[in-house]
């Protein structure tokens, strides 16, 4: 099948390799622009320009270079932006999406199902339309979440995602007979900064949940620390106190407590939570967190 490729992040690679693996002619990628990134301000091209380019496969960066092209269906994983109507008026696109839909339409669907401890997500083959993640349902797939970090979880996501599209256009009747989406809609938002922003006046839950989404941070006084790692704990110590009991470095929250195992104080690089509690509180005493 002649097919256009729209995607960017690395979660996306592995549906572009599948499709190149099964044999499809991918006439060409769409993916955003290079972008400055770190101090030189370097350019650096999306993951899913790399894979291209290591295809051998023609980039674009405008969904304008489609039209120079004859395409039999458009493939969308995580593009980056809304396909307009009049394009998928002319080319049937099928998307992606990292989750059960109609549950979690958006952008941040991994991240959703994570924090609203969700025991289980998949993947959902939708036929695109212009309204948000609204497309019928050619396939879905399901996986436990387990636990699993956004980064293990979108990683399976993203292979699962891969496998459930190229058999939907392997299968004449899945391809050509999807179903209209059935239960209520839930919105996964952008994620902002105060997401992961963890709170004393939280439980202990809810601040696991932010941690397994990478970038959570705290402040023990005007310093800035990153929660790396952590585990629940059975041990209670107030809300909002920081103490070391047991063994543990732990975040005293309204509902439990949270035992850091690894930390990134702001300027240094990550450590233990022992060793840093040892090298700038001792073994005894309590701090506050915020």
């Amino acid at each position: 099948m002649r097919v256009a490729f729209l995607g960017t992040p690395e979660a996306a690679v592995p549906t572009l390799r599948g499709l190149v693996d099964a044999g499809h002619e991918v006439v060409v990628v769409i993916t955003r622009p290079d972008r400055r990134r770190g101090r030189g301000s370097t350019l650096v091209a999306s993951p899913v320009k790399g894979a291209a380019l290591e295809f051998g496969l023609p980039v674009g960066y405008s969904l304008r270079d489609i039209d120079v092209h004859t395409v039999e269906r458009g493939v969308v994983v995580a593009y980056g932006a809304i396909i307009p109507a009049s394009l998928l008026a002319e080319v049937p696109m099928l998307n992606v999406h990292f989750s059960l839909l109609p549950r979690w339409r958006g952008a941040a669907p991994v991240h959703r199902a994570i924090l609203a401890g969700d025991q289980e997500t998949g993947v959902s083959i939708i036929s695109l339309e212009a309204t948000l993640d609204t497309g019928p349902v050619h396939l879905e797939r399901r996986v436990p979440i387990e636990g699993m970090n956004v980064q293990e979880l979108t990683h399976e996501l993203a292979e699962l995602g891969a496998v459930a599209l190229l058999e939907v256009l392997a299968t004449p009747v899945l391809l050509d007979s999807p179903s209209v989406q059935v239960g209520e809609a839930t919105y996964a938002e952008k994620l902002t900064k105060e997401t992961f922003h963890l709170a004393p006046a939280s439980s202990a839950e809810l601040v696991l949940r932010t941690v397994r989404l990478g970038g959570a941070f705290f402040f023990i006084g005007a310093k800035r620390f990153s929660a790396i790692a952590a585990h629940a704990s059975d041990t209670h110590v107030g809300e909002g106190v920081v103490a070391w009991v047991n063994g543990e470095l732990l975040l005293g929250t309204r509902l439990g407590a949270v035992a850091l195992d690894q930390i990134r104080p702001e300027g240094s690089n990550t450590m233990s939570a022992k060793s840093w509690w040892v090298g700038h509180q001792g073994p005894d005493g309590q701090l506050t967190w915020h």
